[in-house]
């Protein structure tokens, strides 16, 4: 072959190997990147310090949508549970911002967990965090709205229930003046007054612990409870009561239970359930605490052998100052609130609680919170896939 052709064929081929070359290797690193993408299940540097460091409810996602990170905030709030974003609006909101690519704002209602049905007002806003990632960052509004609601209702409440103890200390107070010279009735009308005014604090505090409860988020600061103590100091507080109306206080069931949230106000709750149980059983009977758990729920049952409760008036019982029997209440000084703080602290506590009555047989009240599987662990802080 003549050799001026072969110095051009020489580069023509020297440039197809060549730029070859240069494309398998362009290939490779992208091929590499690619498999570091994927193979990496790390957050950005930082990320994890400023959601631990949040306030507010934040928690970051992975491709499949579990939980890498979340704030203690976010697991308060009932978003987060087991590793797992709770509520299917915030999950199509995730997905809808991983489609599109574009960072959205939305006021959305929630329920509190996967228990409850306590209202949820949060901001949410959701954005790409990195090629991989999702944050999702959400602001409690919920105090706000109820702050209107609970007003409206404290006036009303107020205007209404507290009408009758004043206007029976009034009278009484006028009765004292008429029968001044007559010892036994100053007696017996000063007996009375001091039962008026004792309701009257009574309801008045009862008032201000529901507004409490309703008006702000109590958990602030939750812990871990160990329900074995609630419910012996519950059941202690309504023990010299129930002897004295000839009721056996009896407990059972599951021991070493924990739940997440707040002691005090788990005692309160279940203290003004087996109040309720004591007051409406005959004398002598029996009052039952029982406790179950079963996977990731725990149920406290309080059964009672009273006059029971009728089944169209089953549905109004967590009505504030509702009173199945009108006189027994006024016998036993009850203010109707009872069981509305019962209903909101376990809401407060992503749980919730159902009434079971049969008029003449008793009823049963049960308490169903979220249970706390690992007490070492209570709060989802860090969940790495």
């Amino acid at each position: 072959m003549d050799s001026a052709l072969l110095v051009p064929l020489a580069l023509a081929l020297g440039a197809v190997l060549g730029g070859g070359a240069v494309v398998t290797v362009i290939a490779a690193a992208r091929r590499g990147r690619m498999a570091a993408e994927v193979a990496s299940t790390t957050v950005p540097d930082g990320v994890e310090q400023v959601i631990d460091a949040l306030e507010s409810a934040g928690v970051v996602l992975d491709p499949s949508n579990n939980v890498i990170t979340a704030s203690p905030r976010a697991v308060t709030l009932g978003l987060v549970w087991h590793r797992t974003l709770v509520h299917p609006r915030l999950v199509e909101i995730v997905d809808r911002v991983r489609r599109s690519g574009e960072a959205v704002t939305e006021e959305v209602e929630l329920s509190r967990g996967p228990l409850g049905d306590a209202a949820l007002h949060l901001s949410v806003r959701v954005a790409r965090l990195g090629s991989r990632f999702m944050l999702l960052l959400a602001e409690d509004r919920t105090e706000s709205y109820r702050l209107d609601a609970v007003r409206r209702d404290f006036v009303a409440n107020i205007s209404h229930e507290l009408k009758t103890p004043i206007g029976a200390i009034g009278l009484l107070g006028e009765a004292l003046g008429h029968a001044a010279d007559d010892a036994v009735q100053v007696r017996r009308f000063a007996a009375q007054l001091t039962k008026e005014s004792s309701r009257l604090a009574s309801m008045t505090q009862e008032i201000i612990e529901l507004s409490r409860l309703q008006a702000k988020d109590a958990l602030s600061h939750p812990e871990v409870v160990e329900l074995d103590q609630v419910i012996a100091s519950a059941i202690d507080q309504n023990r010299v009561h129930a002897d004295a109306q000839r009721v056996t206080l009896a407990s059972g069931g599951t021991k070493g239970l924990r739940v997440w949230g707040d002691e005090a106000m788990l005692i309160t709750a279940l203290h003004n359930l087996i109040l309720n149980a004591v007051q409406y059983s005959p004398s002598p009977s029996r009052v039952g605490i029982g406790v179950t758990a079963a996977d990731d729920v725990i149920e406290i049952a309080v059964t009672d052998q009273g006059i029971g409760i009728p089944e169209d008036e089953l549905d109004r019982v967590f009505e504030r100052f509702f009173r199945v029997d009108q006189a027994r209440s006024r016998t036993t000084g009850g203010t109707g609130l009872g069981l509305s703080i019962v209903k909101h602290v376990v809401q407060n506590h992503g749980g919730d609680v159902r009434v079971w009555s049969q008029p003449g047989r008793g009823s049963t009240f049960t308490i169903r919170l979220p249970r706390v599987l690992e007490p070492a662990q209570p709060l989802l802080t860090k969940a790495r896939s």
